[in-house]
């Protein structure tokens, strides 16, 4: 239960977050636990997660300003364990170093800050570009369909990780619910997979040259000029082998009669 001091604090930061929220993020308190806030950022332009729907929480201490909260991310992103607590100079972890000054969106601020950089931490994982790119294309299927468990038989209402079928999401953000199905059938996404029913999911599984920036003709210039190199490495020895077969053949019987002592041919 939260103090006087923080139901207090968090009531005017939700004003204020509100009314002048940060770029990329939004948040709020839960309706019924003002100390369970509920954030969402969305990924950067010129970064991996660009278009990303990234949903997690902030659960505060009931003597909040004077201890920090405990920072979760529940959309995999390719940077952090989904739902596991997060070790930052802002997180639990380092009560000692929380300055009480700083608010809902410098906390926010600073997760968004950590996420696009690169630095590894408790809670962190690390990941190629494309990875994170991959998961940020499903970041919104994942968060209203619990990652496509909203076919089964959903866990219950509390539960943030990926069995509740989207039950929580859709509850803490039902506007983004609605515009997340909206976008999936706007962009003929499979509910069950998360994957384009058109099959253009910005990924080829045919084999590929490992040549960057070079177009089909070009490609096959390159493997036209390796064939060459290997024909021309190939040399005269290579290129006459019958021929050398076939004097092999005939230098072994030669000497083989002349040992056997039948000197005619």
């Amino acid at each position: 239960m939260a103090s006087k001091a923080a139901h207090k604090r968090l009531t005017r930061e939700f004003k204020t977050i509100s009314e002048n929220p940060p770029p990329y993020i939004t948040a709020h308190p839960s309706e019924n636990n003002i100390l369970e806030w509920h954030y969402v950022i969305t990924g950067p332009e010129d970064t991996p997660y660009y278009g990303g729907q990234y949903w997690g929480t902030l659960v505060f201490p009931s003597n909040y300003p004077f201890a920090p909260p405990a920072i979760r991310m529940h959309t995999p992103s390719g940077r952090f364990q989904p739902s596991t607590r997060l070790c930052l100079s802002i997180s639990d972890f380092h009560p000692k170093s929380f300055n009480p000054a700083w608010e809902v969106s410098t906390i926010l601020i600073g997760l968004l800050s950590f996420m696009t950089g690169d630095e590894m931490t408790t809670g962190s994982v690390s990941a190629s570009s494309a990875e994170r790119r991959a998961l940020a294309a499903r970041s919104r299927w994942w968060n209203s369909t619990g990652n496509g468990t909203h076919l089964k038989n959903p866990a219950t209402k509390g539960n943030v990780k990926a069995g509740d079928g989207g039950a929580k999401f859709r509850a803490e953000w039902p506007e983004l619910d609605a515009e997340n199905w909206e976008w999936m059938k706007s962009n003929k996404v499979d509910p069950a997979t998360g994957y384009r029913l058109d099959g253009d999911n910005g990924a080829s599984c045919g084999p590929q040259l490992g040549i960057a920036g070079t177009s089909g003709h070009q490609a096959q210039a390159v493997v036209d000029a390796v064939v060459q190199q290997r024909d021309a490495g190939r040399g005269w020895l290579s290129r006459n082998k019958l021929l050398v077969l076939g004097s092999a053949i005939f230098v072994y019987v030669l000497i083989a009669r002349l040992l056997s002592g039948d000197g005619s041919l």
